[in-house]
């Protein structure tokens, strides 16, 4: 996998985004703290924002932290897997 400029992509510049060679990004979360709802409607609008500017990808989201359980259920149904 490759570090991608999130720039590239209108996001900030904070964002860890990685790409690997089938055309998946990615977003990269490591935190202690628990990826609660708020944090879940963040990342919507950021896989939609990598979709808008390539309509081929797929967005995927890397992380070791705890996830509430109503946030994965929301990533599930906009099609965002979670990668532990």
């Amino acid at each position: 996998m490759k570090k991608v400029d999130p720039r590239k992509y209108n996001l900030s510049s904070r964002l860890n985004l990685e790409k690997d060679s089938e055309n998946t990004y990615y977003i990269v979360v490591n935190r202690k703290s628990r990826i609660i709802m708020k944090d879940g409607i963040k990342i919507k609008n950021q896989a939609t924002q990598i979709k808008s500017f390539d309509s081929n990808a797929k967005v995927k989201l890397k992380t070791s932290t705890p996830i509430c359980s109503k946030t994965k259920h929301f990533l599930f149904n906009e099609d965002i897997e979670i990668v532990f």
